[in-house]
C-alpha cells in the first residue's frame, strides 16, 4: 500500500516547512498524513478508480496535495519533497525519530552546533554541548542520549502493524498459484510479536521452481538475496526481508512447528522428545529411524504428550507445563468483542461525528461504543471542559433515543479520556465525571518522573471513584519511547483494590500493556479492556492487534470487560 509511504513523506514535508517557519502549510501536510494513515483501502486504488477528483474528495486532501499523490503514484517520487531534502542539510526523519526532538529543537541544534543527523546529535550530547543551550538543559541532553540508545535497540525491527498487511498481501498472491498445496506464515509473525525482524513463509508444492520464480518477481522486491529450490530470500521495498521455504508434504506440520518457534519453546519440546527417546526436528518426529509424526502440527504435539497450543503462547513462558496438565487458557477471539470503549470523535481529536462512529461500530456488530474524547488539559487535541462534556451528553442522549425508536440493539456510552496531572489529580472536576457513564484516565505529559512519583501519580488517579479505566498504562511507544518508570506490582494492587480496569491499547505503536504485564494483571484478578483509541472510524480495524496482544498475555474472554453485555458492563461501572 502507498498510504504509509506517502504519510511518511507528508509528515517529513510538514517538518521541513515548520523548520523554515512557513505558516499554515505544515498543518495541511500533517492532516493529509493522518488521512492516509487512516484509510482502509490503498490510495492508489482510489486514484485508479476515480482519478485526481477522487483524491480531492478525501478529508484533509485538497488539490495541491492530491497532485503530489498523483505524482508519487505515477513517478514513484515527489519532486517538491526531493527538492526540500536537497535544500535542507538536516536529516529530519532521522532526528525526529528521537523522542522529544521537534522542528524547533532541530533548527536550534543545527544553527548553534551544526547538528545534521543522528551521529552529530549523539556526539553533541556526549560532549555535553546541548545542555548549556537556552531551552535545553542537562535533563533534555540526558533524554536525548536515552532516546538514541532506545533507537539503537529497536533498529532492524518493524511494527507488527506495519508488516502484517504486507504479509497478508504477499500470502494472498502466493495462494493464487495452483502449484501451492499448503502455505503458512511462520516465525514471530505467526506468534504475533509486537515487533518483527523478518518474515518466514512455509510452502508445500510439487513445483518449487514455479513458486520461487513467482516469489522473487513480486512487485515489492528490492533485492534478491538468494534463490534456490527449497529456499529463496528477498528484501521488499518496505525495508524488511522475507524467506520462502519449500518443505515436503509429509514434513509440513513439523516444519511449521519448528519455524514458528520461539527458540526457547522449541528447546523445551525437543527436551520432551529426548525424554521419550524420540527425535524432533523440522523434518518430523522420529522413533529411532521411523517417522511417527510430521504431516500435521497438532499430531506432532499429541505424540509428545502435549495438547496443541496457540502460536501466540509459544514463548516457553509456562505453556508447556499448562499443556501437560491440560490447563491451557481458552484465548480470547475478535468475535468475542462487543464494543470499543476508547473512541475519539470530531468533538476534539477525532475525524468523525459521534453518529458516524456509532454507525461504524454497528457495522462491526458491536452492541455499544464508548465516546471518550480528551479533556481540557490536552489543548493540542482541543480537550473538552465540563460545559462541553454536558453539551456532548445531550447529543449522545438524542442519538440513543433515535436508536431506541429504531429498535436497534445498540447504545452509545459517554466516557472521557481525562488527564492524570503531574500530582495525580484529574483535569476535570468530580461533578462532571459523575455524570459520565465512565471515565478513562491517562498520562499524557511529564513522562520522566521518578519511579516512585510516577507510581504515586497513577495510583492517586486509580483511587478516584469515577475513574474506571487507566489508558495505555505504561506509556510506551514502540520504536519511539520506552515505558515510563513505575512499580507495576503496586499499580496492580491498587487497581484490584479499587476495581479499576487496565487498558490494552490496540494501536500497533502502543500495544500497551505488554504480554508480561497482561499475564500479571490476570493473575492478580485485575480486569482489562481492549480499545483501539480511534481518531478515525477506519481505525476500528486495529482491534485485531489488541486481540493478538491479549492472547500473547493468556487473556480469556472473561478477563476483558468489553466482551461483557451492556448490562453487565454498566453494573461494573456503577
Amino acid at each position: 500500500m502507498k498510504n504509509q509511504e506517502l504519510a511518511q513523506i507528508f509528515n517529513e514535508i510538514s517538518l521541513y516547512l515548520e523548520m523554515d517557519e512557513i505558516p499554515f502549510r505544515p498543518q495541511a501536510y500533517e492532516k493529509a498524513a493522518l488521512t492516509l494513515e487512516g484509510l482502509e483501502i490503498d490510495v492508489e486504488d482510489i486514484y485508479k478508480e476515480g482519478g485526481i477528483k477522487a483524491l480531492d474528495k478525501l478529508p484533509g486532501i485538497g488539490k495541491h496535495i492530491s497532485e503530489k499523490i498523483e505524482e508519487y503514484i505515477k513517478e514513484g517520487k515527489i519532486k517538491y519533497y526531493e527538492d526540500l531534502k536537497k535544500k535542507s542539510p538536516v536529516k529530519i526523519g532521522e532526528l525526529t525519530a528521537v523522542e522529544g526532538m521537534g522542528p524547533k529543537k532541530i533548527k536550534t541544534l543545527y544553527k548553534k552546533l551544526g547538528v545534521k543527523n543522528l551521529k552529530d546529535l549523539e556526539k553533541a550530547a556526549k560532549e555535553h554541548k546541548i545542555a548549556p543551550l537556552f531551552g535545553f538543559g542537562e535533563k533534555t541532553e540526558k533524554n536525548i542520549l536515552e532516546g538514541i540508545a532506545f533507537l539503537k535497540r529497536s533498529k532492524g525491527r518493524f511494527l507488527l502493524g506495519e508488516i502484517l498487511p504486507i504479509v497478508k498481501e504477499i500470502e494472498d498472491k502466493l495462494k493464487e498459484l495452483k502449484e501451492v498445496k499448503q502455505i503458512s506464515v511462520a516465525g514471530s509473525v505467526r506468534r504475533k510479536k509486537e515487533t518483527i525482524g523478518d518474515v518466514d513463509f512455509l510452502v508445500s508444492t510439487d513445483d518449487s521452481e514455479k513458486i520461487m520464480d513467482f516469489f522473487v518477481s513480486l512487485p515489492k522486491v528490492e533485492k534478491v538475496w538468494g534463490k534456490g529450490k527449497t529456499k529463496s530470500s528477498i528484501r521488499v521495498s518496505d525495508g524488511f526481508d522475507i524467506d520462502v521455504r519449500v518443505v515436503a508434504d509429509k514434513s509440513y506440520g513439523s516444519a511449521l512447528q519448528y519455524f514458528t518457534g520461539s527458540k526457547d519453546h522449541n528447546i523445551a519440546t525437543r527436551r520432551i522428545a529426548i525424554k521419550k527417546e524420540l527425535k524432533l526436528n523440522e523434518y518430523g518426529l522420529f522413533k529411532k529411524e521411523k517417522m511417527i509424526a510430521g504431516w500435521d502440527e497438532k499430531d506432532v504435539y499429541e505424540k509428545l504428550g502435549l495438547i496443541w497450543m496457540e502460536p501466540e503462547l509459544r514463548e516457553n513462558n509456562g505453556e508447556i507445563e499448562a499443556s501437560l496438565k491440560n490447563n491451557l487458557p481458552k484465548l480470547i477471539n475478535l468475535k468475542d468483542i462487543k464494543g470499543d470503549l476508547h473512541c475519539h470523535s470530531s468533538w476534539n481529536g477525532g475525524r468523525n461525528s459521534i453518529l458516524e462512529i456509532a454507525q461504524k461500530a454497528q457495522s462491526l456488530n458491536y452492541k455499544y461504543v464508548g465516546v471518550s474524547d480528551h479533556t481540557q488539559f490536552l489543548k493540542i487535541e482541543n480537550g473538552l471542559d465540563e460545559k462541553q462534556l454536558a453539551k456532548q451528553k445531550k447529543e449522545i442522549d438524542k442519538l440513543n433515543e433515535k436508536f431506541k425508536k429504531q429498535k436497534l440493539d445498540f447504545k452509545i456510552l459517554q466516557g472521557a479520556e481525562t488527564n492524570i496531572l503531574k500530582d495525580g489529580s484529574i483535569d476535570i472536576n468530580d461533578k462532571a465525571l459523575k455524570n459520565l457513564d465512565y471515565a478513562i484516565a491517562g498520562v499524557h505529559s511529564s513522562f520522566k518522573l521518578s519511579k516512585e512519583k510516577m507510581t504515586e501519580r497513577i495510583i492517586k488517579a486509580i483511587k478516584n471513584p469515577y475513574i474506571k479505566i487507566i489508558s495505555h498504562p505504561t506509556g510506551r511507544l514502540l520504536k519511539r519511547r520506552d515505558e515510563y518508570e513505575i512499580d507495576f506490582d503496586k499499580i496492580l494492587k491498587a487497581a484490584k483494590d479499587f476495581n479499576t480496569i487496565l487498558e490494552i491499547n490496540a494501536n500497533p505503536i502502543r500495544l500497551d500493556l505488554n504480554e508480561v504485564n497482561i499475564k500479571k494483571a490476570i493473575k492478580a484478578g485485575v480486569k482489562l479492556s481492549i480499545n483501539t483509541d480511534v481518531h478515525d472510524k477506519s481505525q476500528f480495524n486495529l482491534m485485531e492487534f489488541g486481540i493478538y496482544q491479549a492472547r500473547r498475555g493468556w487473556a480469556e474472554k472473561k478477563d476483558v470487560v468489553n466482551t461483557f453485555n451492556i448490562n453487565k458492563l454498566m453494573k461494573l461501572f456503577k
